[in-house]
């Protein structure tokens, strides 16, 4: 018999793969603009939003 079907599965335990659930309270306009955006450009919501933030995060200026 194959042992293919004994090997154990191995799973992350949530949270160690570098990401952090937090809670966000947006605007319901901002909220239907990112959905809309989202499923036109057919990214999650989350995908679009770590991209928005990243590339705020590469642009600001505090003055």
């Amino acid at each position: 018999m194959n042992d293919l079907g004994r090997e154990p599965l191995i799973i992350k335990r949530r949270g160690e793969d570098g990401n952090k659930v937090i809670s966000l309270r947006i605007k319901e306009s901002t909220l239907a603009e990112l959905d809309r955006i989202a499923s036109e450009a057919h990214y999650s919501r989350n995908e679009l939003i770590n991209l928005i933030l990243e590339h705020g995060i590469e642009h600001i200026q505090i003055k």
